[in-house]
């Protein structure tokens, strides 16, 4: 009878088995693409998709603005894995396999990721179209994927210390000076949605010290720190909260503030990847 671990450790190597046969590229370093941000991984070069459908064991995604590809290609020469198209709690996942892509980052021998995001912005000092370092997060999700079977490699018991490295987040900071885009910093907190957070629950976040909210993001650094990765983060203000902002929100909101900024953005994410992977 096969434990849960090997069914695990089976599946992840059905998986990167097929991606494998898919490219030669091996990269080292990752980005995930959030909402209305995933045109940066086709303006790679040399580029394979390999559409999420087609591997073995992965999630779907079936939110609007996910694509779901995974995109190996070449950034200036340097191999990239870019995810285009994460898949969320809110979709039906179990939360094991919202992650599971970080898994496959882990066995093809990613050491980097970047993640990146839509939010919405807590702090009053935010606007949309702002781009926030993520400094920190603020789990409010209540699950975490290193729950239950955990794949060879991982521990439960991971240490969140520098859960976003602090040399990235400098070195992301340092960048934005140079390329004269205005970044702000401060602490991400998700909970499980879909559903946007009422006045109330942003004024809980505020008093927790949130500066944007988001539905996604934190199981993926999750496992990126159980595995070893190293892990920086940049959220899209997309919007005002509940109870900030002064119209209705809207996941079409979301995406067209995200589309006005992707090429600051895609700018941000271009120089980040290649100072990380320099490094």
């Amino acid at each position: 009878m096969k434990t849960p671990e090997i069914e695990i450790k089976k599946q992840l190597a059905e998986s990167t088995g097929y991606i494998r046969n898919s490219t030669e590229l091996e990269p080292r370093i990752a980005v995930i693409l959030g909402s209305g941000l995933g045109d940066f991984a086709d303006s790679l070069s040399e580029k394979i998709k390999i559409p999420a459908a087609k591997i073995p064991h992965y999630p779907q995604s079936t939110v609007a603005g996910h694509k779901g590809f995974l995109v190996f290609g070449k950034l200036h020469g340097m191999p990239v894995l870019a995810v285009q198209g994460r898949t969320h709690y809110y979709e039906g996942h179990a939360i094991q396999n919202v992650a599971y892509v970080v898994r496959i980052m882990a066995e093809l021998g990613i050491r980097t990721l970047l993640v990146t995001n839509a939010a919405g912005g807590v702090n009053l000092r935010f606007v949309p179209g702002d781009l926030m370092v993520i400094a920190d997060h603020i789990n409010f999700m209540f699950r975490n994927p290193l729950t239950g079977p955990v794949a060879q490699g991982e521990t439960r018991w991971t240490d969140m210390n520098n859960a976003y490295d602090e040399e990235y987040i400098r070195l992301i900071e340092e960048i934005g000076l140079d390329l004269k885009i205005p970044l702000k910093k401060g602490i991400l907190f998700s909970s499980t949605g879909p559903t946007y957070e009422t006045a109330s629950e942003v004024r809980m976040a505020q008093k927790f010290g949130a500066d944007a909210v988001s539905m996604s993001t934190i199981p993926e650094v999750l496992v990126a720190r159980s595995r070893g990765i190293r892990v920086a983060g940049i959220s899209c203000i997309t919007n005002l909260a509940t109870g900030i902002s002064k119209s209705p929100l809207s996941h079409k909101e979301v995406t067209e503030i995200a589309n006005l900024v992707k090429t600051t953005f895609q700018r941000l994410v271009t120089e980040t990847l290649l100072k990380l992977g320099a490094g």
